[in-house]
């Protein structure tokens, strides 16, 4: 059957197959880290974030410092959250409670403003589950009491547009004060440390992830940097509640743009995942008694992370293919950097990349042509022996054979192209830097989809036209119809897409377009010759 398929033919199969194998493979099959089952737990939260930070009725479940499980449930009065101390950058806006927790991060610079009311984006909200700071004690009495005493704060105003600031927040409880000090730098990043003046295991969150520009198609959840450091994923709704991580490098609560991120390269963090509603993982970090950590929220910025930490830029997710992401992104950077659009930076690299995979595809394309031309033989072989299939694979191997063409020719390219797809794929539906980025006309932000659809049309359209001169061989009407209407229901997939994925497709249709016509005249000098 495969022998009997176009170039096109061979795409889509690869492509469709791919998708159901990545699927399958990132939802049942990919190895998940599984917590021994003695092991001690974070405190479960289950806690309302509209105008109670505390909701009455939660439950705890911590490892205590002499690391056994012990489990109470909490009866919580919801408190009143009260904004202590306002933090202004030139790039974000913060507040914190009276919980000592960040229960406001929004973002100020106006490359990420909304282009319809001129909103800002809210990275931390009431809408989130978890807020980033909140501290959770082992001890159900010390933690209960924790949630319905306020903290004070030494300034109520913080502004640090040029340079850094610090905010010291003091919470005096029963059997110890606790005291957070903490120091925001301009770009997002801060230094946290909490100093108990009586040692009690306690555990501290990143908050849970962003809940701002969400989407289906892209990760979001926790992303820990193991000791070891392979990144590990655990998505909204997979969390188990008992995973843990003990020296992990970086602990993020991330989604498509934005993260809230604790990290220690040097002596690492003892990270516990929470099962939230929906079992969506909610992370905590172990604390002592004088803990001083890193942080960050802001948007996954590559140069921002970067001059932060190199191995922070591990937050922004690739997925599978991140060995192939990770390069291609920063050649995408590199183009832009010389021409100054990452329209035209998409273009260029898409072209790019199919003239390395050139040699490959024209292979496949010439192996196509010539079984195009082998068909009336291959008819024939087929029908004389029918009845006899080892002697019919026997005669078309031959047949094959002496006319030099391969029936799986096209396929080594096919393989060569998928994980390439895939890569840029995660690298245009990933990659902060083009959230606003105009290419020409009508597209003013690649990061979302064509407002107009004259690019899914186009895409559309390209891939009619290849199919028209790819040559064909179909022996099943059925399966002639199917293919034909595929450009239309691509069309359709692609329109909800970011523009920047569409442009690369489109590119990557016209330059198989040019590709095929050329092999086509190829084999049509040759047939002149020939006559």
């Amino acid at each position: 059957m495969i022998d009997k398929m176009t170039q096109t033919q061979r795409m889509i199969l690869a492509l469709v197959l791919s998708m159901i194998f990545f699927i399958v493979y990132e939802n049942f099959m990919a190895p998940k880290y599984t917590a021994d089952l003695n092991a001690t737990n974070v405190a479960t939260n289950t806690q309302n974030q509209s105008n109670a930070p505390v909701a009455a009725n939660s439950s705890l479940d911590a490892p205590a410092q002499d690391a056994t499980k012990q489990s109470a449930p909490i009866s919580q009065t919801a408190t009143t959250s009260e904004v202590l101390t306002t933090i202004n950058s030139s790039k974000f806006k913060a507040t914190i409670d009276s919980l000592g927790r960040i229960n406001l991060f929004e973002i100020v610079a106006d490359r990420y403003k909304n282009r319809k009311d001129g909103t800002f984006p809210d990275i931390i909200s009431s809408k989130n589950e978890l807020l980033p700071l909140e501290i959770r004690f082992s001890d159900p009495n010390l933690n209960e009491e924790a949630f319905k005493t306020p903290y004070t704060a030494d300034s109520s105003n913080l502004d640090i547009k040029d340079a850094s600031g610090k905010v010291v927040l003091t919470q005096k409880l029963s059997s110890t004060t606790v005291t957070k000090t903490i120091t925001f730098d301009e770009n997002g990043r801060y230094t946290l440390n909490v100093a108990l003046s009586e040692d009690k295991p306690y555990f501290i969150t990143t908050g849970s992830h962003p809940v701002v520009e969400s989407d289906m198609y892209t990760f979001k959840g926790v992303l820990i940097r193991k000791a070891e450091g392979n990144l590990e994923k655990i998505k909204d709704g997979d969390a188990e509640g008992s995973e843990q991580f003990i020296g992990a490098t970086i602990v993020s609560s991330s989604n498509k743009y934005y993260t809230t991120t604790f990290y220690d390269f040097e002596n690492g963090l003892s990270s516990y995942i929470n099962k939230g509603d929906d079992e969506n993982p909610l992370p905590f970090v172990k604390g002592n008694q004088n803990l001083t950590i890193n942080g960050y929220i802001g948007p996954k910025e590559f140069d921002i992370l970067k001059a932060i930490n190199p191995h922070l830029t591990d937050v922004i997710e690739y997925g599978f293919f991140t060995f192939i992401s990770k390069p291609l992104f920063l050649f995408l950077k590199y183009i832009h950097s010389i021409i100054g659009n990452w329209g035209w930076s998409i273009v260029i690299v898409t072209l790019l990349i199919r003239l390395v995979l050139y040699p490959l595809t024209f292979k496949g394309m010439v192996s196509m042509n010539k079984l195009k031309e082998l068909s009336p033989q291959i008819k024939e072989v087929q029908a004389q022996y029918k009845k006899e299939p080892q002697k019919m694979n026997a005669k078309m191997m031959e047949l094959y054979k002496k006319n030099g063409a391969n029936p799986m020719g096209g396929c080594l390219p096919m393989i060569m192209q998928i994980p390439v797809f895939f890569a840029i794929y995660r690298v245009l539906l990933n990659t902060v830097e083009l959230k606003h980025a105009p290419w020409i006309g009508w597209i003013h932000d690649l990061s979302v989809m064509d407002p107009l659809y004259i690019l899914p049309v186009l895409m559309g359209a390209s891939m009619f036209w290849q199919q028209r001169i790819t040559p064909t061989n179909f022996t099943d009407p059925m399966q002639e119809k199917i293919m034909k209407f595929l450009p239309i229901i691509f069309t359709f997939f692609f329109v909800t897409f970011p523009a920047g994925l569409t442009l690369y497709w489109f590119v990557n249709n016209m330059f198989s377009v040019a590709q095929q016509y050329y092999v086509n005249s190829i084999f049509a000098k040759q047939k002149a010759a020939k006559a």
